[in-house]
C-alpha cells in the first residue's frame, strides 16, 4: 500500500524544468533569478519582507510588502532600487528604522558594493518610466 509520502514523492518526480521538456502532459516549472537579502540593525529580528520585480516591457518596478509594513517602508525603496541596478527579482527583509535615512543610505551602499563584487549588477541600470 502506497503512503501519502510515497504519493508526494511520485508527483515531485514528475515535475520537470520547462526548458528540458516539450510534451504538454508534464507540470512545468519556470526558474527565476532571485536574490534573497536580509538587512538588520541592532537586533536579529527578521523585519518587514518586501518582494520586487521588473515589469516587462515598460521597465517599471513593482514592489509589494509580503510580511509586515507598508509600501512606504525603508525596505521597499531599497528593493526597488536593487531591481533597477541588478535586473533580478529581489526578496528583501529589512529591519532598519524608518526615520534614519543616513543609516538606510549606508546599508544600501554597502549592499551595492557587495553585489558589484559578486557580479550581480547590470552594466546599464533599468530606467523606470
Amino acid at each position: 500500500m502506497e503512503t501519502e509520502y510515497d504519493q508526494v514523492l511520485h508527483y515531485v518526480a514528475q515535475v520537470k524544468i520547462a526548458d528540458q521538456i516539450n510534451d504538454s502532459d508534464s507540470v512545468k516549472v519556470s526558474c527565476f533569478n532571485e536574490i534573497y537579502i536580509w538587512i538588520g540593525y541592532n537586533s536579529a529580528k527578521f523585519g518587514n519582507l518586501h518582494a520586487a520585480t521588473s515589469i516587462w516591457p515598460c521597465n517599471t518596478v513593482s514592489v509589494t510588502s509580503v510580511l509586515g509594513g507598508t509600501s512606504d517602508n525603508t525596505g521597499s525603496g531599497i528593493a526597488r532600487r536593487l531591481v533597477m541596478k541588478t535586473g533580478l527579482n529581489i526578496i528583501l527583509a529589512c529591519n532598519i528604522p524608518k526615520n534614519n535615512p543616513l543609516l538606510e543610505a549606508k546599508a544600501e551602499k554597502m549592499l551595492i558594493a557587495k553585489l558589484i563584487d559578486l557580479g550581480y549588477t547590470l552594466s546599464t541600470p533599468l530606467r523606470a518610466t
